[in-house]
């Protein structure tokens, strides 16, 4: 049981609870959000499979026979992602979220996590003060991309390319020196499986690779890398190679941190940012 400045509440682990109950707990709190983000059973499931999330650590916060809200911690290693949180609209105005991530904080630190992660819409100021209160501090912002199925531009079709298998794929994951976010992690990406890579080298030696998740309908969990060259070149020839071999396909991929060199060969390639995040940390020891 945990006090909040407002009320009492207790807490019980999501391991308790079917993905059918936390599903229907989730989606109530997010009837009104900022960005909807609906779920179900199979989702529910597979987002807790890919993200690593301990769901004997994870709450349902009660009131009684009330629920509240929930939310949701990631682990690995000695490090911690706080997902998920939502309080039911009815439920607001009591501390129920403030007292949500204080139990996560508990539970980070009884399993000796040295740091914990949250990403914040950007434009939810309620979420992003409370986190501001505990101690979070902002580290940099992402962007949320989405390309439909549209022509590209036409670009100097001058350079090789390179299709690789999954082993290369992670081998090529292994050495990237762009830093991820907790969605865009190795371990996230191959957890999610159905990965698949290519690279390009350019007449004049640059050279880089794109690593993408391809699904039946939609391509995403893009992560790009320059190795030699201009990132504005190599971003070009693979984003261009990439739409060529899936012209149907909706493209989403999720993070893309705002200063990323890669960044305005996604927008010649008709990418657009449908939302925004600010990444935080909360260190746990010094």
């Amino acid at each position: 049981m945990i006090d909040s400045p407002k009320n009492t509440f207790d807490f019980i682990p999501a391991n308790a609870f079917s993905y059918e109950e936390l599903t229907e707990v989730y989606n109530k709190t997010r009837v009104d959000y900022i960005v909807p983000m609906p779920m179900n059973a199979a989702k529910l499931r597979e987002y807790v499979e890919s993200y690593d999330i301990d769901m004997s650590a994870s709450a349902v916060a009660v009131d009684g026979n009330e629920v509240l809200g929930l939310s949701m911690l990631g682990v690995r290693d000695d490090r911690a992602w706080i997902t998920r949180l939502g309080v039911i609209r009815s439920n607001r105005k009591r501390g129920t979220g403030e007292a949500l991530v204080n139990y996560l904080i508990d539970q980070a630190r009884e399993r000796d996590i040295s740091r914990i992660f949250i990403e914040v819409i950007e434009n939810n100021i309620p979420a992003y003060s409370l986190f501001q209160k505990k101690g979070f501090k902002d580290t940099r912002d992402l962007l949320v991309l989405r390309r439909p199925p549209v022509d590209m531009p036409l670009l100097d079709p001058t350079f090789e390319v390179q299709i690789h298998g999954y082993n290369e794929t992670l081998a090529l994951l292994n050495k990237r020196q762009s830093i991820p976010s907790w969605i865009d992690e190795t371990a996230s990406l191959i957890n999610a499986g159905n990965l698949a890579a290519l690279s390009v080298t350019l007449p004049n030696g640059a050279h880089g690779w794109l690593v993408y998740q391809n699904t039946v309908f939609q391509l995403g969990r893009l992560v790009i890398q320059t190795e030699v060259g201009d990132p504005l070149q190599i971003g070009r020839a693979l984003l261009q190679t990439l739409h060529s071999k899936h012209p149907v396909q909706d493209t989403k991929t999720e993070n893309l941190p705002a200063d990323d060199p890669h960044w305005l060969a996604f927008k010649e390639m008709n990418y657009f940012v449908t939302f925004r995040r600010n990444e935080m940390v909360f260190n746990l020891k010094p």
